[in-house]
């Protein structure tokens, strides 16, 4: 007989084991569920999942954080890009083949590059959307904090936070363009991108150039550290474009603007873009105006397409349509990009160049 005259039954002591039972295990999951969110790591590898930060802050990102975070992913990436290259050991090999038949190429700095940039920028902002080349492998997850120091050139130029809601936000990282030219050691085409859009349109855009260790950065209604060149020709103007296929091109642009036209062919969307801009790197081309015939993905020119526009100029299809970032990864009508030009008389004169990107 239990003491004082009380008698327990079985089925007594089992209902208050189990209460007890559950009392633990919900204060124990709770300590941890702190514990990964501490961390950032509640929400899954390229999920767009709402985390901590957002909660805390009613949902809202600030786009002048997110532009100081996505100059020191391009640096990272760029400095993982420099250290495989010069190691000589690429770990080459190919994801397949492109639309136009070329291989397409992995490396060991496009996946190294990439694991930095992405975890950068999903641990400082996890409620936003982000979209890599490269795949993001779950094992490999780090968690890379950033100290919330913005720079002052950054300061300088964008002297207030400007606020948008975290799910209007789509990142589009680039953590190796150029991997043809990087496999053959042409090392001044390479750069590591970074672009953010929000509903949408290109806002912000990083392009950071690992080799020369010169970064480029603008955000629409906001600032820039780079500018437009004082002068371009309009008439016989200098074009570049694709390596792969500079001759597609030409044919139709010397019946376009005459004889005195050059083609420029080089590696790399932001490449071809810095080639439009006055950027202070000797080894960088000069050209009045880029064009692409073929598909491309929005990874290659989102960041190009921001920093465009925030200086006045255009990145559009070859037809003279404005380019969305969000959807699909990639456009079929090629497109134009110019700056201090009339962007939509230059898209009249391009009717041919319009029907090859779709071919």
């Amino acid at each position: 007989m239990a003491p004082m005259g009380i008698r327990l039954s079985p089925l007594g002591v089992a209902v208050f084991c189990l209460l007890g039972l559950g009392v633990l295990y919900h204060l124990y999951s709770g300590f941890l569920a702190g514990r990964f969110s501490l961390f950032g790591l509640s929400s899954e590898p390229g999920g767009g999942a709402a985390g901590p930060a957002a909660a805390a802050d009613g949902g809202t990102v600030d786009l002048r954080e997110m532009l100081a975070v996505s100059v020191l992913a391009a640096v990272r990436g760029g400095d993982e890009v420099r250290r495989v290259r010069e190691s000589n050991v690429l770990h080459e090999k190919s994801k397949g083949k492109t639309r136009e038949g070329a291989e397409d190429k992995m490396t060991s700095g496009d996946v190294l590059s990439n694991r930095k940039m992405f975890y950068l920028l999903k641990t400082a902002f996890p409620s936003v959307q982000i979209n890599t080349e490269e795949h993001v492998d779950a094992a490999d997850q780090e968690v890379i904090l950033w100290d919330h120091k913005i720079p002052e050139d950054i300061l300088k130029e964008v002297t207030t936070p400007k606020e948008v809601p975290a799910e209007s936000v789509t990142v589009w990282i680039d953590p190796l363009d150029a991997t043809q030219e990087y496999t053959e050691d042409l090392r001044k085409y390479v750069t590591t991108m970074v672009c953010v859009a929000v509903n949408g349109k290109p806002v912000l855009g990083v392009i950071h150039k690992p080799f020369s260790e010169y970064t480029a950065w603008a955000m629409v209604d906001g600032g820039s550290n780079v500018k437009a060149r004082s002068s371009y020709n309009e008439k016989t103007p200098r074009i570049i474009v694709s390596r792969s296929h500079s001759g597609m091109v030409r044919q139709v642009a010397l019946q376009t603007f005459g004889n005195q036209t050059t083609i420029i062919p080089a590696g790399g969307a932001g490449y071809k873009v810095l080639a439009l801009l006055d950027v202070p790197d000797k080894s960088q081309e000069k050209a009045d105006l880029y064009i692409h015939v073929t598909y491309i993905k929005k990874w290659d020119i989102c960041a190009g397409n921001a920093i465009l526009k925030a200086l006045g100029g255009h990145m559009t299809t070859l037809s003279g349509e404005e380019i969305s970032y969000t959807g699909s990864d990639g456009i079929e009508g090629g497109l134009l990009a110019s700056i201090r030009m009339n962007h939509q008389a230059l898209v009249r004169k391009l009717p041919d160049l319009e029907k090859t990107g779709h071919k």
